[in-house]
C-alpha cells in the first residue's frame, strides 16, 4: 500500500511544470531518458507483434513489487502480470497488433521518470484503444516499468 501512496505522490508531482531536482544526476538528460524509454517501449510493441510476451515483459521490473492496475484491478509481482497477459491474449490472433502512442513525458530527477500514453490493438475482429500512465525507475541508464496503470 505505501508504494502505490509513492506512486500518486509521484503522479501528482508530475503535474507540476517546475523540474524536480536531481540528486546528483550524472547520468541521462532529460532528451536522452526521453529516448531511452521511446526505445524500450518500440521493443516492447515489437515483442508484441511477434507474439511474444515473455520478450513484450523484460521491460517490466522482474519483482513481486512490480504494480499494474488494468482491467483486473490492482495486482502485484512481474510473475502474476505475465499470467494474466497469457490469459488474456492466448495466442498471437488474440494479441493483434499492437501501437503505442506516447504523449506526455516527465522527468522526475535521477530515479523516476513518468510517461504517459494511449495503446492501440488492432485484431482481425476489432479494434481496442486504451491510454497508459508508466512509472519508469532507472538505474544507471537502463529504466524499467514499476508501476503500470491501463485502461
Amino acid at each position: 500500500m505505501r508504494v502505490l501512496a509513492c506512486l500518486f505522490i509521484i503522479l501528482a508531482l508530475s503535474a507540476c511544470d517546475a523540474p524536480i531536482p536531481a540528486k546528483e544526476n550524472k547520468g541521462l538528460s532529460t532528451m536522452q531518458k526521453r529516448e531511452v524509454i521511446d526505445s524500450l517501449m518500440q521493443a516492447q510493441q515489437d515483442a508484441w507483434n511477434t507474439g511474444s510476451l515473455e520478450a513484450y515483459m523484460q521491460t517490466y521490473k522482474q519483482s513481486d513489487s512490480l504494480i499494474f492496475v488494468g482491467s483486473r484491478g490492482l495486482n502485484y509481482g512481474w510473475n502474476t502480470t505475465l499470467s494474466n497477459y497469457q490469459k488474456s491474449y492466448p495466442d498471437k490472433e488474440a494479441m493483434g497488433t499492437l501501437q503505442f502512442e506516447n504523449l506526455e513525458f516527465k522527468d522526475l530527477g535521477s530515479e523516476y521518470s513518468f510517461m504517459i500514453g494511449r495503446w492501440y490493438l488492432f485484431r482481425s475482429t476489432d479494434t481496442l484503444s486504451g491510454s497508459y500512465s508508466l512509472l519508469w525507475q532507472w538505474e544507471g541508464k537502463s529504466a524499467s516499468i514499476i508501476a503500470d496503470h491501463s485502461s
